[in-house]
């Protein structure tokens, strides 16, 4: 539901003109969609206990599911809203934050004559690793002594992307899990995209001959790739008898989540916080082996698929980006399917 501004002794009337949009990527998954709105549920709530001036807020998808970023833009308008903060409800930059919802909001902005101001996704911050710890710890249980983690490998499942900036975010991620918890070893995966995938990595995995392992990703919400991640666990579990796996859950909108969203929203009105980590953007950087996409035009490549829902049609979507250096590469890359 929209959330009606309250008024404040500072705010001015233009203020309240203003409104704020969640933008989600979207799922094939009925309760990935429902954990999202859940998500601008607890947001909503969470404005009622801090003076942000939204004379409505709304949510919308990029892709696969209802209503699309358009739709919930043109709700915002009707209202009479012209300016719009813009926040992306994702773990990281990677080409949708970069280049699809940025191009979409540009596009909206010049022919509908709004104005949006656009957050930087959650990345990575002390909030965002005491959720992620949280959610290891509740996997094994709070009350285990030390050795217990070193005897212990750990797994963090990323979602994969053709970025190898947020690729590198979620190797960072691990590593301040393993020495935050101090696991025996830790290792990173990816659901597709990239490389290792699930599966060769719990077989590299268990050449290191510990006796548990914990499979933890790091996603948002639920859905099919987090499916897919737990089956490879099922599957390691029946293949490997006397190896203990652990599946922990994805984050959700646990407090600290919900806090760093926002901090993003406080950040678009100060000013302080960057928009994006640019310093390794294989767009406006030389990265090696991305040379091709150097400077590439920013457009978003999700205006042929924006709506579709999670019916048969939906399969036949497929991302126009350019190749991926390492497509050959053996441990992975193909996003995994059923069989």
């Amino acid at each position: 539901m929209p959330l009606e501004a309250r008024a404040t002794s500072t705010a001015s009337d233009d203020d309240f003109a203003r409104g704020l949009l969640l933008c989600g990527h979207g799922s094939r998954s009925a309760s990935a969609v429902a954990e999202f709105g859940n998500l601008f549920t607890a947001l909503n709530a969470a404005f009622l206990d801090v003076p942000f001036n939204y004379k409505a807020c709304e949510y919308g998808f990029l892709e696969f599911a209802r209503p699309t970023l358009g739709e919930a833009l043109s709700r915002l308008c009707a209202r009479g809203i012209k300016k719009i903060d813009a926040l992306p409800g994702m773990l990281l930059a990677a080409g949708h934050a970069k280049n699809d919802i940025p191009a979409l909001l540009r596009n909206y902005e010049l022919e509908h004559g709004v104005e949006i101001r656009y957050a930087r996704p959650l990345g990575l911050d002390a909030r965002m690793l005491c959720a992620a710890t949280r959610r290891v710890q509740d996997a094994v249980g709070d009350d285990k002594p030390q050795s217990y983690y070193h005897d212990t490998l750990l797994v963090v499942v990323g979602r994969g992307s053709s970025d190898p900036d947020a690729n590198s975010d979620v190797a960072k991620l691990t590593r301040l899990l393993w020495e935050s918890l101090g696991f025996g070893w830790a290792i990173t995966a990816y659901s597709g995209v990239t490389f290792p995938l699930v599966a060769p990595t719990l077989e590299l995995a268990m050449r290191l001959d510990f006796r548990r392992v914990v499979v933890f990703p790091y996603f948002l919400f639920s859905g099919i790739l987090i499916e897919r991640i737990y089956a490879a666990v099922e599957a390691a579990t029946k293949r490997w008898r006397e190896v203990e796996f652990i599946k922990a859950r994805y984050l959700d909108c646990q407090a600290d989540v919900v806090d760093t969203f926002m901090a993003r929203v406080r950040e678009i009105e100060s000013g302080d916080g960057a928009m994006m980590n640019c310093a390794l953007c294989k767009y406006r950087e030389l990265v090696v082996g991305f040379e091709a996409e150097h400077g590439a035009a920013q457009a978003s490549h999700h205006h042929h698929v924006e709506g579709i829902g999670m019916g048969e049609a939906s399969s036949n979507h497929h991302h126009h980006h350019a190749q991926y250096p390492h497509a050959s590469h053996p441990m992975g890359v193909r996003t995994l399917k059923k069989g």
